[in-house]
């Protein structure tokens, strides 16, 4: 059993039960603040990749000095 793979009928039966369970008002709510979550996750782990590039930047330079 693949854990990745989420059919199109599995996708209606989530969002199904999430209606039933949270209610029609909530659920916009819940997909903004899952959305800004992934969002800000996105930002954080490009800065993180971004420190990194400069870093190696910086021990190229100090290498070439050298």
């Amino acid at each position: 059993m693949v854990l990745g793979a989420i059919g199109p009928g599995s996708a209606i039966l989530i969002g199904i039960v999430a209606l039933l369970i949270f209610g029609p008002k909530k659920l916009p709510e819940l997909g903004k603040a899952a959305g800004r979550t992934l969002r800000e996750f996105k930002n954080a782990t490009a800065g993180l990749a971004d420190d990194d590039d400069k870093e190696k930047e910086k021990d190229q330079k100090k290498d070439a000095d050298q």
